[in-house]
């Protein structure tokens, strides 16, 4: 089965339009400007696709996930709930060169997920393991999170 990836691709494509808006803040939305929201994402999207590209399919184990069954049915991510693994937090300077590197890498690494076994996984610190078509609803809920509080740091 192939995986649609539309919808993380215009995500993508959403994202490189605030590059040039990184150091934008609005401290009533968020604490981080728009450069630490971008590069978490782009990090999260290149990490995830690594793990999962050197996952072994043989060892996926299916798991029970309250929250995983909560956000993949509303597609939300309650702010501040929950805390990034140090692999996804993006450094202290953050320039936009830093930013367009991730988001190639991102860009090319998308196109990966269908070529990738059904059962290839990567373990999240909440949902348990999730399979490639997981993973790619999971990339598309956490990126659109960070969007939306892009888009309302941006807003006038």
């Amino acid at each position: 089965m192939t995986l649609n990836l539309n919808l993380l691709q215009a995500q993508l494509n959403e994202m490189k339009q605030y590059i040039s808006e990184k150091d934008v803040k609005k401290p009533s939305v968020s604490s981080a400007p728009v450069d630490w929201h971008l590069s978490h994402s782009l990090k999260v999207i290149n990490n995830i696709i690594t793990n999962l590209e050197s996952s072994d399919p043989e060892d996926f184990k299916k798991e029970f996930s309250f929250w995983k069954i909560l956000i993949f049915l509303t597609r939300k991510i309650p702010r501040g709930k929950a805390r990034s693994p140090k692999v996804v937090l993006p450094p202290d300077e953050i320039t936009v060169k830093d930013l367009e590197n991730e988001w190639t890498k991102a860009k090319q690494n998308v196109h990966l997920l269908n070529t990738f076994p059904r059962k290839a996984h990567f373990e999240h610190p909440y949902f348990k393991h999730l399979d490639r078509n997981q993973t790619k609803t999971f990339l598309e809920i956490h990126t659109e999170h960070h969007l939306k509080i892009i888009r309302e740091i941006l807003e006038k």
